[in-house]
């Protein structure tokens, strides 16, 4: 079986995050199957050519070309990648497309319906109801079609399918199918033995809608009693927001109890996650955060919010603590006191068991490669290919 994923960037430090991250965690698993699995992208700020495998996946990666820079990711594209998307498309078994109202995946699933190959749609939680004009015409021109005639749309959570469906309606979604995001088991993080000060960890992109703002104002409360902890904030910054954090911390009297350490390649976060005691991400909306579980792969306890696609499992396991996510309010003291009793030894070791049991149980990723492989056999046999 040959399986051709595509996703709109790929850079050095991980700029894209989750979508990328999760191409790759699928390409690998499938290629232990035996299937050949390749990935397509644009490359974007790499020193010297672009890489032809990541990861160990093959890759046939595009310099991106900023056409629409006022639209960010959005707003890349290369002809040369849409002009071989045509022969890649056609040597392939099922075309993955990790979708999002861009120029590269929505060209390359609408090359998929008109080559006849069987298309399967991830979502990411990127595709919901608009009121931008510019997407709605988007949706016209090309998005709805692809959601329409997709040979299977895979969803996070009830919630996702439901924004997808309603991007359609009154048309019905078809083929749909709940795929939960999934990753490498590891070795558990070594217990903390008290020989460094305790060390909280932000490792996701620094952007508005993960709220680290919380993470910060959580500091005060936590060094109250801790005053040694550290606090490290880690991820690409999409703007000047990790500026700002460090200006808060500063408002805030704690700026030498925290270090922005900026964006990490993959063995890097593994070691940052080891190296910490508590794993913190307040978004107001995470749909199936990665991050998350990669901190929990490790071990390393979490602090989420009840708005995550992940906390359910994460409090029914007790592998970490939920907190409330009010989108206008302050949430740092009620983040601050989540971390403080995480680190609490006994507290943390039964969390810390909990959340390595919690990723072996339920989302390691040979179960969900396994799943995506019976999903791709029944698009395939729809087609009688």
């Amino acid at each position: 079986m040959k399986v051709l994923h595509a996703v709109t960037l790929h850079t050095p430090t991980n700029d894209f995050g989750g979508p990328t991250r999760v191409a790759l965690n699928l390409s690998r698993g499938l290629r232990r199957r035996g299937v050949d699995a390749r990935i397509t992208a644009l490359g974007d700020r790499f020193d010297g050519p672009l890489p032809d495998t990541v990861e160990g996946v093959p890759a046939w990666l595009y310099q991106a070309r900023h056409v629409l820079p006022a639209f960010e990711v959005s707003g890349i594209t290369s002809p040369a990648l849409l002009a071989r998307a045509h022969r890649m498309v056609k040597g392939a078994d099922v075309v993955h497309v990790h979708l999002m109202r861009d120029l590269i995946t929505l060209p390359i699933a609408l090359i998929a319906l008109r080559c006849g190959t069987p298309l399967v749609l991830q979502t990411h939680g990127m595709i919901d109801p608009t009121e931008k004009r510019v997407a709605q015409l988007v949706d016209v021109l090309g998005l709805r079609k692809v959601l329409r005639e997709a040979d299977a749309v895979l969803h996070l959570t009830e919630m996702e399918r439901e924004d997808v469906a309603a991007v359609i309606a009154p048309d019905p979604l078809r083929h749909t199918h709940r795929l939960v995001n999934g990753v490498q088991p590891q070795e558990r993080r070594p217990a903390a033995t008290g020989d460094r000060p305790p060390t909280v960890l932000y490792l996701a992109r620094v952007q508005a809608r993960k709220r680290p703002e919380d993470f910060i104002s959580a500091m005060p409360v936590v060094l109250a009693k801790y005053p040694e902890a550290r606090f490290v904030l880690a991820g690409p910054d999409t703007g000047p927001l990790a500026d700002e954090m460090l200006a808060l911390a500063a408002r805030l009297g704690v700026a030498d109890s925290v270090e922005y350490v900026g964006p990490l390649g993959h063995t890097e976060v593994l070691e940052q996650l080891r190296r910490s005691d508590v794993y913190v991400l307040p978004s107001v909306v995470e749909p199936f955060a990665v991050s998350i579980l990669e901190a929990m792969s490790v071990g390393l306890p979490v602090v989420v919010t009840k708005t995550g696609g992940l906390s359910p499992d994460v409090a029914a396991a007790g592998a970490g603590r939920v907190v409330d996510s009010r989108p206008d309010a302050d949430n740092g003291p009620l983040v601050g006191q989540a971390i403080l009793e995480l680190l609490d030894p006994a507290a943390n070791a039964e969390a810390s068991g909990a959340a390595h049991r919690l990723i072996h149980d339920k989302f390691s990723i040979d179960a969900v490669v396994e799943e995506l492989h019976g999903v791709y056999e029944g698009v395939i046999a729809r087609h009688g290919r």
